[in-house]
């Protein structure tokens, strides 16, 4: 019996002492950047799908029932009640959403909700789709993913919709939204009709390009600073079954910048423009345009779980030279979320691997709200010194000295270059003249390889850079801007009129307090 105990003892034993001795040697730095894969394929892939499947039955069961008006109304007044009482409670704290940090796709977790008053806001539905009138009212908590899945089967889609299935409608509008369809048609925010705040009175308020046209162009970017998004109404256009995208290489700087801005002017012949810059040289520009037809011998269902990487897939265009295939529509719009963009290759290195898509591909991606739930504090301040999440919208006339300065100061490949058509309309981000300007989004994700980066004083220098050019930095990464810099960056002009006109001083912090990095863990 005695024998017994000791080999049992012993077999549990040696094992934990000898990881833990590994550990001692390796280092728990090393540990968490390398295996974080243990934690995410065992645990939060799992726990992912079911997420899933679950929120997708959901939401089905009720677009189908109808009852989400109904439910709708009910939730904006319970709203409207939690802000009036705060009033009566005597404005002690700014408000903001009760939504917890870690649900949303932001790499970092706003600190600021555990001093603020927190307004309960479970708006997560589709309201309407209105094929006549081609617009779909929509709840603020509605994914890219939940649109697709409704509007596609009913050949509909929006003019932008960007890759990611967990970006929200709220977040894409008080944030930022961009997606390849963009040199047509502008940001997310631009293919929106009208959006209704609970302001800081409790009051509900509609504003459009006719009805309260200064809040209509000021709501956006401005992170629920001056009210609470209830609602919002979208274009929609008809979707076709199919993108026909066709891939061309460049292998010089030069080639590449010509090629690109040659197929972004084409408006007319490509609804969809992307460039992946591979290294310093050598890039991919990918066109694409809807259709009902196609070759049969070319369709890539590209969104299959077994199926490479997309980045990956893209890149073999490098070597094979240009070709032509077909993509389904909704594969093509979300043809990044498997690896998050190409995140997901630093938390799976073997994520791509055949045999991995295979098995294990159909629970891929891990939410990355989960991934934030689960990270430790030594896990997220070794991401915050040696990883980088940004994306900078510069001029399209600037790209040349924007790659360049992207390359001297990270040199981290892949870059995304997603071009967009910015309007010369009022609000915090609109071009430097009076007319309307071509921009260009550089997506930067993943660790740079450049000597001597160091995460504050690179990303500094990279936005003294973008603010040079006039261009703007998406607030949902890290900022280590100074405040005057922030409001050299955007205009500010109608965003504070606004403030004093209703009256948010009390209600509301300013963007600046919700995006700078003290604001942040």
């Amino acid at each position: 019996m005695v024998s017994s105990e000791v080999f049992w003892l012993t077999a549990i034993t040696v094992p934990v002492l000898s990881l833990l001795i590994w550990m001692r040697v390796r280092g728990l730095e090393y540990v968490i950047i390398n295996y974080r894969w243990v934690l995410v394929c065992f645990f939060l892939l799992p726990v992912s799908i079911t997420y899933d499947v679950v929120f997708f039955i959901r939401n089905w069961i009720i677009f189908n029932l109808n009852s989400a008006p109904k439910m709708h109304d009910k939730r904006v007044e319970d709203i409207q009640k939690q802000v009036k009482q705060w009033k009566e409670d005597g404005c002690k704290q700014p408000m903001c959403t009760s939504r917890p940090g870690w649900q949303t796709i932001s790499p970092r977790v706003g600190l600021y909700k555990k001093t603020m008053r927190n307004i309960h806001v479970n708006l997560v539905d589709i309201l309407e789709v209105d094929t006549k009138r081609r617009v779909m009212r929509v709840e603020p908590l509605v994914s890219m993913g939940q649109i697709t899945a409704m509007l596609n089967p009913l050949g509909w889609t929006l003019p932008v919709l960007p890759e990611l299935d967990d970006l929200t409608v709220g977040g894409l509008i008080m944030g930022v939204g961009i997606e390849t369809s963009s040199h047509k048609y502008g940001l997310f925010q631009h293919t929106c009709l009208s959006y209704e705040l609970v302001l800081a009175d409790g009051s509900l308020v509609k504003c459009s390009k006719d009805e309260n046209p200064d809040l209509f162009y000021t709501a956006p970017w401005s992170y629920g600073t001056l009210g609470l998004l209830v609602a919002a109404e979208i274009q929609i256009i008809p979707a076709k079954k199919y993108v026909k995208v066709d891939y061309r290489p460049a292998h010089t700087f030069e080639d590449a910048i010509n090629t690109f801005k040659e197929e972004v002017n084409k408006k007319a012949d490509n609804e969809f423009v992307e460039g992946l810059m591979y290294s310093d040289k050598e890039c991919v520009i990918m066109t694409a345009n809807q259709t009902d037809h196609a070759d049969s011998n070319k369709i890539n269902a590209i969104g299959n779980y077994w199926k490479p990487w997309f980045f990956k897939h893209a890149e073999t265009c490098l070597k094979r030279g240009a070709f032509t295939e077909y993509i389904p529509l909704r594969h093509y719009y979300h043809r990044h979320t498997r690896s998050i963009f190409w995140e997901l290759q630093d938390i799976i290195p073997f994520g791509n691997n055949p045999i991995f898509r295979y098995l294990f591909g159909w629970m891929v991606p891990p939410k990355v709200s989960l991934m934030k739930l689960t990270q430790t504090k030594t896990a997220r301040r070794m991401y915050e010194q040696r990883h980088v999440i940004q994306d900078m919208l510069v001029p399209m006339a600037d790209l040349s000295s924007a790659l360049k300065c992207f390359d001297k100061e990270l040199k981290l490949y892949p870059l995304w270059l997603c071009p967009f058509f910015l309007p010369s309309q009022p609000g915090l981000v609109h071009p430097d003249s009076d007319q309307d300007e071509m921009y260009v989004d550089l997506g930067a994700y993943g660790t740079p390889h450049r000597e001597g980066f160091h995460f504050r004083e690179t990303t500094r220098r990279v936005e003294e850079f973008v603010r040079s050019v006039h261009g703007f930095q998406m607030l949902y990464a890290d900022s280590y801007m100074t405040r005057e810099e922030f409001r050299q960056m955007f205009d500010h002009s109608l965003y504070d009129k606004l403030r004093e006109e209703f009256k948010c001083k009390k209600a509301f912090p300013e963007i600046y307090d919700k995006i700078c990095k003290a604001a942040r863990l």
